[in-house]
C-alpha cells in the first residue's frame, strides 16, 4: 500500500471508524492514560503552570490537524485591537528549530525563522509574534520586548497546559470530532468531552452563512465561522484582481499546503473558479522546490500561508486568495473582551 493509499485509509477511518480503528484502540487507551494524567498534574499544582501578567485567550482544536485556526487568531487579534486592547501573539513555530530562546518579530517576518502561520500572522495584523516550542517562553519573551501588550493570544496550545490562561476557543471544522476516539484510533487529541469545557466552539463551515447574524448564549458559546475571500494578489509583482475576474477562464489550477486542502478547493469553487487541476500539498509544505514546475496552467491561486513562502519561486503564475473570517455571532468579540475582564474562568 503507497502512503498517500494508506493516509486517505486512516482518513477515513478517522472520521467513520472500521477495522484499522478498532485494532488501534488500545493504544488510543495509552493517549487517554497520559491525557488524563497530565492535566490532573496542572489541575492539583505538581505540574506549574506559568500565569502571565496580562490575560491569555487560547485558540486550539481536538481534532489533529488544520481546522481554521490561524484565521480565527487573525480575527481575534483585529476585534481585540478594535475594542482597545494590544494584543500579541505566541506561536510554537511549527517546523522550525527555534533553538533555547523564543524568537520575537514584527511585521514581515521569515517563515523560515519563526514557521508558516506566524509569519502570516505577523503580516496580516502588525502585531508582535513570539514562537517557542514552550509557549511560556514564547509569552515571557514577549512581553519582555512589547511590555505595552496587554492580551496574549495563543495560536494552538488548548492542550499545552504550561501556559495559564483564562478564555479557551475550540475551532472545529465539518469533520466534528470525527469517530469520537483519541489518537491514533481516531483523530483527536483529547477526548470529545473535552469540549463541554471550553468557554466557545467556533465551527468552520467553509461556504458563507447566509443566515441572519444571531448572539449566541450559554456555555460553551457556539459560533459558526466562515472564510469569505478577497482580491487575489500576485505574488510576483503584487499585481490585483478581482477573485471573480477567474471564473470561467481556462488554464485555472489551485494548491494547497494546509491541514484541509479541499477546503481552499471549496472556497474557490463557491465563488464561481472551477480550476482544471488541484494540488493537495502536505500541510506546511516547504517549497524549499517547486511543485509547479510541470503544472499546465496560466494562473495557479494559493492560500495565504502558501503564498507567505512561495515568492522566492518568482513564478509569475502564483495568485495568493486572501480569505477574512465572518461568524453568525456579531457579539462574539464584544463576548470575549468581556470575559478578559473577569477573573480566569478556565484555570487550567
Amino acid at each position: 500500500m503507497t502512503a498517500k493509499r494508506a493516509s486517505t485509509l486512516l482518513a477515513r477511518q478517522w472520521q467513520h471508524g472500521g477495522w484499522l480503528s478498532t485494532l488501534l484502540r488500545p493504544l488510543s487507551a495509552l493517549t487517554a492514560w497520559a491525557v488524563a494524567r497530565k492535566r490532573a498534574g496542572y489541575r492539583d499544582g505538581s505540574r506549574p503552570a506559568y500565569r502571565p501578567p496580562v490575560p491569555v485567550v487560547v485558540i486550539g482544536n481536538v481534532y489533529v490537524g488544520g481546522t481554521g485556526k490561524t484565521p480565527m487568531v487573525i480575527a481575534t487579534v483585529e476585534g481585540l485591537r478594535a475594542r482597545g486592547y494590544t494584543p500579541g501573539v505566541v506561536s510554537r513555530g511549527y517546523g522550525v528549530k527555534v533553538g533555547p530562546h523564543a524568537r520575537v518579530g514584527t511585521g514581515a517576518l521569515e517563515a523560515a525563522r519563526y514557521g508558516d502561520e506566524p509569519a502570516l500572522i505577523a503580516r496580516a495584523t502588525g502585531v508582535p509574534v513570539s514562537v517557542h516550542p514552550k509557549r511560556a517562553l514564547a509569552a515571557q519573551a514577549l512581553l519582555q520586548a512589547h511590555p505595552e501588550v496587554d492580551v496574549i493570544v495563543s495560536d494552538d496550545g488548548l492542550q499545552h497546559l504550561a501556559l495559564a490562561r483564562d478564555v479557551e476557543i475550540v475551532v472545529q471544522d465539518e469533520r466534528g470530532v470525527g469517530n469520537g476516539r483519541l489518537l491514533p484510533a481516531g483523530p483527536l487529541r483529547e477526548p470529545a468531552s473535552r469540549l463541554r469545557e471550553v468557554d466557545a466552539v467556533v465551527t468552520n463551515i467553509g461556504a458563507p452563512d447566509r443566515r441572519p447574524p444571531q448572539a449566541a448564549a450559554g456555555r460553551p458559546r457556539q459560533v459558526r465561522m466562515w472564510l469569505e475571500p478577497g482580491d487575489a494578489r500576485q505574488i510576483e509583482g503584487g499585481g490585483r484582481r478581482p477573485l471573480a475576474a477567474f471564473a470561467g477562464q481556462p488554464r485555472i489550477a489551485a494548491a494547497a499546503g494546509i491541514g484541509n486542502p479541499e477546503r481552499f478547493f471549496a472556497t474557490l469553487r463557491a465563488a464561481g473558479i472551477a480550476p482544471e487541476a488541484t494540488l493537495a500539498l502536505p500541510d506546511h509544505h516547504d517549497y524549499a522546490e517547486s511543485p509547479f514546475r510541470t503544472l499546465a496552467a496560466d494562473a495557479i491561486l494559493v492560500t495565504s500561508k502558501d503564498a507567505i513562502k512561495c515568492a522566492a519561486l518568482g513564478d509569475a503564475r502564483l495568485w495568493e486568495v486572501p480569505v477574512r473570517a465572518g461568524f453568525s455571532d456579531p457579539e462574539l468579540f464584544d463576548w470575549l473582551a468581556q470575559a478578559l475582564r473577569q477573573p480566569a474562568a478556565t484555570g487550567n
